[in-house]
């Protein structure tokens, strides 16, 4: 019999997984709290080479990103949860005249994380209620989240360094809680299961993967369109109408595309906070106190709204109606903006707009 004010044992891995279901985390995972040396030396080998493109992240300080250590003093275990971020249901596509809307990455059309660190800091508590320490990382570049949930098991790591859950595929978001308490570790990493697809590679629209797992952050469109500055013209018509993040190496994966339906949330397609699309003539109306209030979630390049006004300029560039008045009104307002790099995305819009005028079949 336990003696009185003894404090409970550590909870078991079935009952944090219980914990986690309850949160909507679908699948747990257990690494030691060792260095992650090898992605440690992959972190410092990249940004060597420039892969990186000045992007900090986990890339910011890698001795701290891959040392659960350093977080928490003396920690045993790290407790790695996956949710899944795909929808039971999409929204509907917008319908409007000038056809100006944007896409947006399916992770940040609503906060993902927010949930994940709920359901991580539930198990937490349980964990301090044993004796233990122990704290909740998700999305904050304290560790090496992919890397991390490698080495628990919970997937393997796809040609588009997404990590990839068996039966499930890459649609989740992932975090980590490193505690003191120690549990067994997974007896090895989940097996690859890419085996010779490289649908991911081919399907990438500016050839961001440059070899199995390697991307060249300065093709990729997801930080594209995060980072700071202008816009590479290459890369611009292949935006198309992406506003912020970029799907196309997880849609034709045929693990996750199949299996990805298993693991699903529901989203209420008509909730105010649901971010599927941009009307990018209102964002380009807006002031920044408003793209705050609708965006401020995302991260923005120096908080500045600067980078997603000129991201709606290139959508206005390749979808918006030529012909219509609002698209060109707006596009030459921004001509003569007093920011260049507007100014100067705005010049490409106008181009752009005409190049598909004259090229749309006449009447």
């Amino acid at each position: 019999m336990a003696r009185r004010g003894a404090r409970p044992a550590p909870p078991t891995i079935e009952e944090i997984t219980s914990i986690g279901a309850e949160h909507g985390i679908t699948h747990i995972g257990v690494a030691s709290a060792e260095i992650l040396a090898d992605t440690r030396a992959t972190l410092f080998e990249r940004k060597a080479a420039g892969l990186h493109d000045g992007m900090q992240f986990t890339y910011r300080n890698p001795e701290r990103s891959t040392d659960p250590r350093r977080a928490v003093v003396e920690a045993q275990s790290v407790i790695v949860g996956a949710r899944p971020y795909l929808s039971a249901d999409d929204p509907p596509e917008p319908v409007s005249d000038h056809r100006a809307h944007a896409r947006v990455g399916r992770y940040a059309w609503v906060d993902h994380y927010e949930p994940l660190r709920v359901g991580l800091r539930a198990i937490g508590a349980r964990l301090k209620e044993s004796g233990h320490r122990a704290t909740a990382f998700a999305d904050d570049n304290s560790m090496v989240d992919r890397a991390i949930a490698h080495r628990a098991g919970i997937g393997w790591f796809g040609k588009n360094a997404n990590l990839l859950l068996p039966g499930a595929g890459s649609f989740f978001v992932l975090g980590s809680l490193i505690t003191t308490a120690e549990y067994e570790p997974a007896a090895a990493p989940a097996s690859d299961g890419c085996g010779t697809c490289v649908r991911c590679i081919d399907g990438c629209p500016t050839g961001a993967i440059v070899a199995p797992g390697v991307i060249d952050g300065a093709r990729c469109l997801s930080w594209v369109l995060q980072k700071a500055g202008a816009i590479p013209p290459e890369f611009r018509t292949a935006i198309h109408d992406r506003i912020y993040g970029c799907d196309d190496c997880q849609d034709v994966c045929p693990i996750s595309v199949r299996l990805g339906r298993r693991n699903t949330i529901d989203i209420d397609p008509d909730a105010n906070d649901v971010q599927s699309h941009v009307d990018v003539l209102d964002l380009l109306d807006a002031d920044d106190e408003v793209i705050e209030q609708r965006h401020g979630r995302w991260y923005i390049a120096g908080r500045e709204f600067r980078w997603l006004r000129r991201n709606a300029l290139v959508v206005i560039g390749n979808v918006a109606d030529p012909t219509d008045r609002r698209v060109r009104s707006t596009v030459e307002r921004y001509r003569a903006d007093a920011d260049e790099i507007l100014a100067e995305h705005a010049d490409w819009a106008a181009m752009r707009l005409d190049e598909r005028h004259a090229a749309a079949p006449s009447s």
